[in-house]
């Protein structure tokens, strides 16, 4: 189940609660399988024969979220500000 989310122009934060019975990368792959198949259906034409296509990065960041969810949860809900703010400082380098 997806509980926070934010998609940038080169990636994605997202606060996931995956159940213990499934390992992290099965999910993992599973979200990036489908969403990659949904999005050359949606976007690029395709209908089916995705064999050696690649939208994903291979790896990914996983940690797990205990007391600091709550300080995860506003970084993912903000990150779009806070680009814009970093950016802005680099301007003076």
């Amino acid at each position: 189940m997806v509980l926070e989310g934010n998609l940038r122009d080169d990636h994605v934060h997202m606060l996931i609660a995956i159940p213990p019975k499934y390992a992290v990368s099965q999910v993992v792959g599973y979200i990036k399988g489908k969403s990659a198949i949904h999005i050359a259906r949606t976007y690029g034409g395709r209908s089916k024969n995705f064999v050696g296509q690649k939208f994903w990065a291979r790896g990914y960041f996983v940690s797990t979220v205990g007391r600091d969810e709550a300080v995860i949860r506003k970084y993912i809900k903000f990150q779009e500000e806070e680009d814009k703010r970093l950016d802005q400082l680099n301007l003076f380098e």
